[in-house]
Parts: C-alpha cells; sequence; structure tokens
C-alpha cells in the first residue's frame, strides 16, 4: 500500500465526491437524502444461507420497493445487514450529453479492460448506464447487456443534475426529468441492450422530492449507495482499494465507475477488492440480488 497520507488524501476527495456517482466537477452539494424514503432492505433471519449469485429464473421479474410517502419514487441504499457477507459492486458508465466532441477527439468514456477483468474474475455486478453512453458505445453496451453476469440499469439520458446545485453539473428542467429517463432506456432498446432492470441512480446522487415526484409515473427504485470508492478523479489505486475494504459490511452497495477518462485506476483497484473481500468470505452479487433479500 503507499503512504498513509495518500490514503489520507484520497478519503477527503471521497468525502468530497461522496455522491459524485456521475464524475460531475466537483463543487457542488451533496446528495439530499430523504430519510423516509431511504431504505436498507428488510432483514432476513441471521440463520439465512448467504445468498448466491446465480441468475434468476428467466421468468422471474427483478424486485422493486413500493413507492415511498406520498407515493414518491422509492430509494434503495443497501441491503439487508442481517443477509449474510454480501456486497454489490456498482459501476457508472457516465457520458454527458454534450461530451460528444471530447470522444470523437480521443477521450475515453468507456472501461472495456475492466469488464474484462469482472468477467475474468466471475463478478456479477450492476452497471449504471446513461443513454448518452449507450449511443456512444452501443456494441459493448450491448455485449455487456447480453452477459447474464450483469444487469443494466439507468443512470438518466444526458447526465445532467437532477437537484442544482450538484458538483457542477448542468440541471435538467423540472418537466424535462421524466423524459430524460425515458430516453436513456430508449437508447438500451435502440442499441439492443439485454437485462435491463428497472433501477435508477440519480447523476451525482443529488436529488429531492421534487425529482422523487418527478419519476414516479417510470415505477423505478433510485439506487443510492452506502460505501464510497473514492474512484473518481483518483491515482492511487491501493488507496481506492483500501477505501473500498475499510467500507464494506455485509449486504454494501459500492459505488464505482466504468469510465476510463474519469476513474483512470478502477480496474486496477478492483483486482485488489477482490481477492480480499473473497478472503474475507464476501459474496459478489448485484443490486437486483441484494432487493431480493427482502421479505415478500
Amino acid at each position: 500500500m503507499n503512504s498513509v497520507r495518500n490514503l489520507t488524501a484520497l478519503t477527503v476527495l471521497g468525502t468530497v465526491l461522496g455522491g459524485l456517482a456521475g464524475c460531475g466537477s466537483p463543487g457542488g452539494s451533496p446528495a439530499a437524502e430523504r430519510t423516509p424514503v431511504v431504505a436498507d432492505a428488510p432483514s432476513q433471519t441471521a440463520s439465512a444461507p448467504p445468498l448466491v449469485s446465480a441468475p434468476p429464473a428467466a421468468t422471474e421479474q427483478p424486485p422493486t420497493m413500493t413507492p415511498g410517502p406520498d407515493g414518491l419514487t422509492p430509494v434503495f441504499m443497501r441491503g439487508a445487514k442481517t443477509a449474510g457477507k454480501v456486497v454489490a459492486l456498482t459501476f457508472d458508465a457516465d457520458m454527458t450529453a454534450d461530451e460528444g466532441p471530447r470522444a470523437a477527439a480521443g477521450e475515453h468514456f468507456d472501461n472495456p479492460g475492466l469488464i474484462a477483468l469482472l468477467r475474468r474474475l466471475k463478478v456479477p455486478a450492476t452497471v449504471f448506464m446513461t443513454g448518452r453512453w449507450a449511443d456512444e458505445y452501443p456494441t459493448q453496451a450491448r455485449s455487456i447487456g447480453a452477459d447474464p453476469l450483469f444487469e443494466i440499469a439507468n443512470h438518466s439520458y444526458s447526465h445532467y443534475a437532477f437537484k442544482s446545485p450538484c458538483y457542477g453539473l448542468p440541471t435538467v428542467a423540472k418537466g424535462e426529468m421524466r423524459g430524460d429517463v425515458e430516453r436513456a432506456f430508449a437508447a438500451f432498446r435502440k442499441a439492443g441492450v439485454r437485462n435491463v432492470v428497472p433501477y435508477f441512480r440519480f447523476p451525482g446522487g443529488c436529488y429531492d422530492d421534487a425529482a422523487l415526484r418527478a419519476l414516479a409515473p417510470e415505477k423505478v427504485t433510485a439506487v443510492q449507495w452506502d460505501v464510497v470508492s473514492g474512484d473518481a478523479f483518483a491515482t492511487d489505486a491501493d488507496a481506492v482499494a483500501q477505501q473500498v475494504l475499510n467500507g464494506v459490511k455485509p449486504g454494501s452497495v459500492v459505488v464505482m465507475h466504468c469510465t476510463r477518462s474519469a476513474a483512470p485506476v478502477t480496474d486496477e483497484a478492483v483486482r485488489q477488492v477482490v481477492p480480499e473481500l473473497r478472503k474475507r468470505g464476501y459474496h459478489f452479487v448485484k443490486v437486483s440480488d441484494l432487493m431480493r433479500t427482502r421479505p415478500a
């Protein structure tokens, strides 16, 4: 591991970017998390066996949460703490609507090496993908969605914020929020992406009641996290790995990124995190698996 000074610096960065699921520019407000609708998955009995990561039967629908107070979109933070040593690694495939010229100039918003690594290590994961990313990388989006190891969730089309300020991201108008989510689903269909689940992650992790209300007709479950990897803009893979390992608890949801330009050391960190967590007895699962730990 690198020096304690590097780890401390990354920890500070992770705190600053705590809501930064979407790699926006640092400097905005943290995510506004509304306690009544943010929920851990209800507990299983302590004797329940650890959850396995085998894919569900083809006819089984991905679980969702019931709406929160006043019909607001429900928010899922983490799995049941008594569900056993399971953890969900989630990866945001970010690309903002106006970043096309940067991609054309050679900037890489994808990370095929990371996806290949997850396949080699046989790690199930949930990829929160923007519609703009699927437009830019349709072959990769289709390949990820066709692999039963992964599931694809909605991260908006534009990757603009649904609450302002939010880490310097442009803001989606209130009347356009639902349309932005629908446009992302449409981009997935256009690219031929399979295994799309009804989950949504707010860009930057920023939301409020108005955003939750706007998305209610989409009948999605918003997914946050309880472990910030700190991989956004990081250059020290050892420190990213240590931050994840220090934060994971049974039922945790870890937020990481699948974007070379904004998270260049994520794959190196994953190489350390996966074997160490397995050594500690953890099983890797998708977000949908964590939601299945909830009693019917």
